[in-house]
């Protein structure tokens, strides 16, 4: 994408003389982000196919209660919750990452190929591996959305040596699309086999635990940390490329560390819980509004947000077909769905 007209609007609005009241409005939006986590948590906790009070919720987490409730709080809630916030501010981040570095609004984790580069690799490692659990097939999910964003970033960085956000979006699309066409077909050829990653592909936190938060927690913590140290990087590209390389960014590289972020972050959430669609698409639009153009606090807002959509997804999810549940990426979709068209339909959808 070559430089627009909105990239003095947007340094000036970078240094805004009224910088306190954009403060003030940014930390009023993180109080209220964090109420609404806090909850979102809470509801995880206490609603399922049956309704727990929140005092035996809070007797159950300090170890005051002993009862059928308290071991269900303990053994399947709160590592589903944990998962819940992991997934959801892992796949925020990683959106605002995608779209500050693509320039793109309606960008997500899978426009990059993570979710079908998952599925692909996981779909190889029950079939010519045999794995068949959650725990097993984490790593082969975790590899193959590795590299699917290598393979797009050669594919980006191919031709004229530098990055092009345009043909990253592309090459995620078209590999994603050759990647999900395989998997579907190795499915159809031996369905018995592929049964086992069903719940994986449906983005369900159900049979989710201990065994597959744990081994992902470094993998999403490094991701996080690589994010928080790009803030800067990304308010210059997001000006235009020539602007960023004119205020002394290595664009190109802030490009390599963003996409390895994405990789660890979207690859790591979509590995533990499957593909959950919108979420990295939509709450970085609410954080914008919040904060403005500022990168750094988009992605803090992201990593408190994220997890209050996914929570609340899931909740919704086990109580409108109690005793039974709907996963979590059908709520999203049904949620991003129509925000999708409300985005595209904006005449300012462009503008980042």
């Amino acid at each position: 994408m070559t430089p627009n007209s909105s990239a003095p609007a947007r340094t000036a609005e970078l240094s805004s003389p009224h910088a306190p009241d954009a403060t003030r409005r940014r930390l009023i939006g993180l109080v209220v982000g964090i109420a609404l986590l806090v909850a979102a948590c809470a509801a995880s906790l206490a609603v399922g196919s049956a309704t727990v009070p929140l005092q035996t919720v809070w007797q159950a987490l300090t170890g005051a209660h002993d009862s059928e409730a308290a071991r269900i709080i303990t053994t399947l809630r709160l590592p589903r919750s944990v998962l819940g916030l992991l997934a959801g501010a892992a796949l925020g981040v990683a959106g605002a990452l995608i779209q500050a570095v693509t320039r793109n609004p309606l960008a997500d984790p899978g426009i990059l190929g993570v979710n079908s580069g998952s599925a692909f690799a996981i779909a190889l490692g029950v079939g010519l591996f045999g794995a068949s659990s959650p725990g097993q097939y984490l790593w082969f999910a975790f590899a193959g959305a590795l590299v699917a964003t290598v393979v797009v970033y050669l594919i980006g960085a191919s031709g004229s040596g530098s990055v092009s956000p345009a043909r990253i979006t592309l090459a995620g699309m078209a590999l994603g699309a050759v990647l999900s066409g395989i998997t579907s077909a190795m499915r159809l050829a031996d369905d018995r086999r592929f049964s086992v990653i069903q719940a994986w592909q449906a983005g369900s936190f159900a049979d989710r635990g201990w065994d597959v938060i744990v081994p992902t927690l470094p993998f999403l913590a490094a991701g996080l940390v690589i994010a928080a140290l790009l803030g800067r990087s990304l308010d210059a590209i997001a000006l235009s490329d020539d602007l960023a390389r004119a205020l002394g960014t290595n664009v190109n590289r802030a490009r390599l560390l963003a996409l390895a972020a994405i990789t660890l972050l979207a690859g790591g959430a979509t590995a533990m819980v499957g593909p959950i669609v919108f979420v990295g698409l939509m709450v970085p639009h609410v954080a914008r509004w919040i904060s403005g153009p500022r990168q750094g606090w988009i992605m803090v807002l992201c990593l408190v947000y994220a997890p209050v959509l996914v929570l609340a997804a899931d909740v919704l999810g086990r109580i409108v077909l109690r005793p039974g549940e709907v996963a979590v990426s059908i709520v999203t979709a049904f949620i991003g769905g129509p925000v999708l068209i409300y985005l595209v339909r904006r005449t300012k959808a462009g503008k980042l």
